[in-house]
């Protein structure tokens, strides 16, 4: 069954129709869908991921926007499974109770919790946890593991409910959703809402200019419907009675942007960390077109780098794998022209091992077969943990196997380390 696709003409930011396409993509299949049959996984629809820039206010974004039933329904992501997210979650916990000090008992509340892996380390330091999530069975995996959770999206009856039943919050997460919402001002006006008066609102989301520094095209997916930078957030947050009092960059997706804010004319003062970084972005001219446009030609150059790269493979009669069923897998392979390339997928996700990816139709098989197959070359999808990846795969290598890595830069690694072509 297709999905439901519109595609809005204004800004998500600021409401402007001043909105000019930056970069232009291939359509992608909806990700972390897979399917038992492989026709179906082949044929699987796909809809565009095209990126755009406002330029009123500077706020790049996707204009095409799947239904989100269609999005969350059979979503199998989770925060739990994913190499060195708990442990970034443990840090980051720590670093919030220290900058917002909450009460004993204070209620933290995660907007898109996913399986709690966030709220877990508040928990388990005596604090009151909810968490809000539309993918039903992530929530419903969320909720065994003693982490109470609302399956459902975030909405404004929501926010009232929740702060009716259980009081103000003093502290609410948004991590790595504050992408993902179409409606970002109902998101925030929620925030707002529940929020105690001397609380504190902390959002993660990818840093536009990691994903312009590093090409980092991978990140670009139907989920990913903002690319966030300082500036156009100050101005959207202040029109939302909201402020911005800090932000730090963390390597996390290599990568990401980690924000503070508190209601419009609290106590606390706005640090030197929001400063530095609008002025590093007005040096980097991050609200400018043409800088978005430049990135699109470095997505063009890496794409005819791949495909130079796959048709010296097929001329040589080498055999290509993919490593890792993660959610960046239908990007990579449409946008960098490995469509039709990869024969098989390898991943130890029991969600996913014994099925087909969606849009290619490649079957996912468990990891112990690598060394079994020998591909000689091994496209590492799942590139956010690709050091890790080429780490743990030294047999793969001693044996002649070739893995590739192919974002932030192109690289094959050999047994004896990078391999030149």
């Amino acid at each position: 069954m297709p999905a439901t696709v519109s595609h809005r003409d204004t800004c998500r930011l600021c409401g402007s129709k001043n909105v000019e396409r930056v970069v232009s993509l291939q359509p992608i299949p909806l990700s972390e869908n897979y399917s038992t049959d492989r026709q179906v996984a082949a044929n699987a629809p796909r809809y565009p991921v095209d990126v755009y820039m406002c330029g009123d206010c500077g706020h790049v974004q996707h204009l095409d926007v799947i239904d989100p039933k269609d999005l969350w329904d059979s979503y199998t992501y989770y925060s739990g499974d994913a190499k060195g997210m708990p442990e970034h979650f443990l840090q980051v916990s720590d670093k919030i109770i220290k900058k917002s000090n909450p009460p004993a008992g204070s209620l933290i509340v995660d907007i898109g919790s996913n399986d709690g892996s966030l709220l877990k380390p508040f928990k388990q330091a005596g604090f009151r946890v909810l968490g809000i999530d539309p993918a039903t069975e992530v929530a419903k995996k969320a909720n065994e593991s003693g982490i109470p959770t609302i399956p459902s999206l975030m909405s404004l009856d929501l926010a009232k409910q929740i702060h009716g039943e259980h009081g103000p919050a003093q502290v609410i997460c948004a991590f790595n959703v504050f992408a993902h919402a179409d409606n970002l001002g109902e998101m925030v006006d929620c925030v707002r809402l529940m929020l105690a008066p001397d609380g504190l609102f902390f959002f993660e989301a990818q840093y536009l200019l990691d994903i312009i520094d590093g090409v980092l095209i991978a990140t670009i997916f139907h989920e990913h419907m903002s690319h966030h930078s300082v500036k156009p957030l100050i101005d959207f947050l202040d029109r939302h009675g909201l402020e911005l009092i800090s932000v730090e960059r963390a390597r996390i997706q290599h990568g990401s942007l980690i924000g503070a804010v508190q209601l419009k004319g609290g106590k606390r003062p706005v640090e030197d960390s929001v400063k530095q970084l609008l002025a590093l972005e007005a040096d980097r001219k991050l609200d400018k077109l043409q800088t978005l446009r430049d990135f699109d030609a470095k997505v063009k150059q890496l794409r005819d780098r791949t495909i130079g790269l796959v048709e010296t493979w097929k001329k040589q009669g080498a055999t290509i794998a993919g490593y890792g069923a993660a959610r960046s897998g239908p990007t990579l392979i449409a946008q960098l022209g490995l469509a039709g390339a990869i024969e098989f997928i390898v991943d130890d996700h029991p969600q996913k091992v014994g099925k087909y990816e969606t849009g290619d139709g490649i079957p996912v098989v468990p990891t112990a077969e690598l060394c079994k197959r020998m591909p000689d070359y091994t496209v590492i999808l799942a590139w956010v943990h690709s050091q890790k990846i080429i780490e743990t795969n030294q047999e793969y290598l001693d044996k002649g196997g070739h893995l590739v890595v192919l974002c932030p830069q192109t690289r094959i690694v050999g047994k004896n380390g990078d391999v030149k072509f």
